[in-house]
This record gives structure tokens, C-alpha cells and sequence, in this order.
């Protein structure tokens, strides 16, 4: 006998189905629990939102919390209550220092979707995509949905629709907005509000690494890979190679791939790690927070990823970029006729590799590091994609409280 097998769209379906049945079940009962009151109550009004959470945060997995932790401080400054619901059981959140923010694991996967969709709460931050496109449903109850970019890029680089549910987008540059408003256009959608507020986990990068005295002791280069993941990667474009003529260049090697690498792709990564294993010439890095080995590698190699731009805007560092042939057609970015941001931005910050220019590695890495112009290419780049640096914590929080209190006097005004 085969066993029953249900593809993942067709199962993201059926979930959607079963959370509307239960949704639709909840707010009838619901319903008849308020008329129930009433009359008990002698048809007197009674307060029915009693339970209803004023800002939550909610994070699908915990290498988001330097994305929240400067919104979360500034929040707690001015005591504000914020409960953080995360799918990751040892997410630092859980055990953070605020007062006013409480931590609150929620489970993995469908049953931390299941409690959203049936959340109570003025206002919920998130960095997650996909809203009321998959397993995510809007709850009824949620007057306002906010996301906060995890990265300094583009924002059609999430999959198709990732963002076209979300009520408001905190950006940190014009380019950003012209590309939502364009796809708000294409798909006949109510435009958002979009705030530019700049990008607090980097404004933290830059205190960090301006309060860190430490001096490095005299080294080889160092050469940072950190590849994205999927067909478009580094190393299903590459494959081994690229480590291969990095370590045959003499310097000394850092691969830090992508964490969803270790679950999506297990065998390759599993046989890239026996084949060449830890060695005074090379490690394997796999620290939550990137901080560190940020700081110690003097040039950096990927392909797509946003940590490109953390690398050379807050270090000040060129970069190479991995020709990969991106593959737009599942992503936002394929409804547009304009470029993609990042691939107009990373020529100007670094070098391009190919095929083609594969064996002169070394060369274009020297290249990179001495030539001038990548200097001015990132004070360009830093320009369009970074606002208001060191104040996006502050943005971010002041437009968070003023929105709830529309919110909260809009809706007292209405039920007078």
C-alpha cells in the first residue's frame, strides 16, 4: 500500500481550508457568546476586547532578533509592553533583559501559524514574508500589520506576493518605495504606508564595531565565503572550486554558508565539510550572530546575499560577487521592468566573478582591496539603501506608538 502523499501546495491549501472552517466556527461562537452577555446584562454594552494585545512581534526564527532587539530596547525605554512570540524554542527573546517585553515560544512551523491566525492584537511587526499568501492567514482580529526589513536590499527579492497583505512597510530607502508602489500598481492593490525609517540592526552593527578596541594580531588575508542557498547559490554554480582555488591562492578561508544550507541542503554541505575540513587554512563558521567574523575577514564572497551589504557598508570592505545567473521568475522582482536594486548596486561595491575570469581569483581580490573607487562606491550605495543612520530604533518606535494610538482612538471613537 502507498503511502497517501499531499504535494506542498496542495497541503497549504487544505490548511488554509481548515483554518477557515475553525476561523469561521471560532467568530460564530464568538458571536454567540457576546449576544449571550448582553442579555445577561440586561442589554447593557459590555467590554468584549478585554484580551486584545496591544504590539506584538512575531519572528519565525531566532537569527531575527538583531533585527527587533534595538526596536525591542527602544520600546522598553518608554515602556511600552510588547509580547515577542517566536517559532524558535531557544531564541534569545526568550530570555532578554526588557522589562516590558515578554518573550513566548509559540511552536515550529503550522502550529505557530494556527496561533496567529487566530491572534488578538492592535498591532503585529514582523520580518516574516508571505502574509495571507500560505499557511499565514490574517487574523480578524489584528487591526494592523506591520513588516520591518531584515536586510538592506531590495524588496522584491521575497517570493512572489510576499509583502502585498502587510498594511504598512518600515523601508530604508527611495528605492524601496518606488518598488512597492509599482507593484501595488500591477496587482491593483490599496497602497501601504511606507515608512522610511533606515535600518536599526545595522545602526547597532556601527556601535558595536565602534566600541570594540580590540586590534587583530598580524595575519594572512582573509577571505570570507558566505553564500546564500538554492539553485542560484555559490556553490550549485561553482560547486567545490571556488574553496578549492581559494585555498590554492594562500589565504586563509572563512565559509560561513547560509543556516537554511544545513537543513536544505544537507548532502552537499555534509560533503563539502569532509572534503575539506577545519585546517589552519580554513574553518567552517556557523555563529548565530555574523558580528564577529564580519569584522575579522577582509574581503567577502557571495552571491545574492544580503549580507553583502552588512559587510561593506558597516565594515567598510569590498566585496566579489558571484555571477550565479539569477533566476527572478519566483521572486517580486520579476513583475518589474526595472532592475534590481542590489545588481545595480554591487558593481560599484565590488568585483564580479565568472566563469569566464574564474582563475585570475586572486588577482581581482588584491584589486579589490587597493583600488579606490570601490571606496566611493560604497559611499554611493550607503546613500540610497541606509537613512537616518543611528536613528532607526527611534523611527521605528515612534511610528509603532503613534499608529497605535490612531488605531486605539479611531476605534474608541467608533464604538461611541
Amino acid at each position: 500500500m502507498k503511502l497517501l502523499y499531499i504535494d506542498p501546495g496542495t497541503g497549504s491549501m487544505l490548511f488554509a481550508i481548515l483554518i477557515g472552517i475553525i476561523g469561521a466556527l471560532s467568530y460564530l461562537l464568538k458571536g454567540w457568546i457576546i449576544k449571550l452577555r448582553f442579555l445577561l446584562n440586561g442589554g447593557k454594552k459590555t467590554e468584549i476586547n478585554t484580551g486584545k494585545i496591544p504590539f506584538v512581534i512575531f519572528s519565525d526564527d531566532k537569527r531575527y532578533w538583531n533585527v527587533f532587539e534595538p526596536v525591542c530596547r527602544e520600546l522598553d525605554k518608554r515602556g511600552v509592553d510588547v509580547v515577542y512570540m517566536t517559532a524558535s524554542p531557544d531564541d534569545p527573546a526568550l530570555t532578554n533583559p526588557y522589562q516590558h517585553i515578554k518573550g513566548e515560544f509559540i511552536g515550529k512551523g503550522n502550529k505557530a501559524f494556527s496561533k496567529l491566525n487566530f491572534l488578538n492584537a492592535t498591532i503585529l511587526l514582523s520580518t516574516t514574508p508571505g502574509l495571507d499568501v500560505y499557511q499565514w492567514k490574517r487574523s480578524k482580529n489584528v487591526d494592523f500589520y506591520v513588516h520591518i526589513l531584515h536586510a538592506s536590499n531590495t524588496v522584491t527579492g521575497y517570493r512572489m506576493f510576499g509583502l502585498d497583505y502587510y498594511d504598512a512597510i518600515l523601508v530604508s530607502g527611495d528605492y524601496q518605495i518606488d518598488d512597492v508602489r509599482a507593484l501595488e500598481q500591477i496587482r491593483n492593490l490599496p497602497a501601504k504606508e511606507l515608512v522610511k525609517i533606515g535600518i536599526p540592526y545595522m545602526d547597532e552593527m556601527v556601535k558595536r564595531l565602534q566600541a570594540d578596541s580590540t586590534v587583530e594580531a598580524s595575519r594572512d588575508t582573509t577571505v570570507l565565503l558566505a553564500p546564500s542557498w538554492g539553485e542560484s547559490a555559490i556553490f550549485k554554480r561553482f560547486g567545490r572550486k571556488i574553496i578549492r582555488v581559494l585555498l590554492d591562492s594562500g589565504y586563509h578561508v572563512i565559509v560561513r554558508p547560509h543556516p537554511q544550507s544545513f537543513s536544505s541542503e544537507k548532502d552537499l554541505i555534509d560533503s563539502l565539510m569532509n572534503e575539506f575540513p577545519d585546517s589552519d587554512k580554513l574553518e567552517w563558521n556557523r555563529d548565530n550572530d555574523n558580528f564577529n567574523v564580519l569584522k575579522r575577514a577582509d574581503i567577502l564572497i557571495s552571491d545574492f546575499s544580503g549580507v553583502m551589504f552588512d559587510f561593506s557598508l558597516v565594515f567598510d570592505k569590498p566585496v566579489i560577487y558571484a555571477d550565479t545567473e539569477f533566476d527572478k521568475s519566483p521572486y517580486d522582482s520579476w513583475w518589474l521592468d526595472t532592475p534590481v536594486w542590489n545588481f545595480t548596486a554591487l558593481p560599484r561595491i565590488g568585483e564580479k566573478l565568472t566563469l569566464d575570469n574564474f582563475d585570475s581569483l586572486k588577482e581581482m581580490i588584491n584589486n579589490c582591496l587597493t583600488n579606490p573607487k570601490y571606496t566611493e562606491g560604497r559611499k554611493e550605495v550607503r546613500s540610497e539603501t541606509w537613512a537616518y543612520p543611528g536613528e532607526g530604533a527611534t523611527r521605528a518606535a515612534d511610528y509603532l506608538i503613534n499608529k497605535y494610538q490612531i488605531l486605539t482612538a479611531n476605534k474608541e471613537g467608533g464604538e461611541e
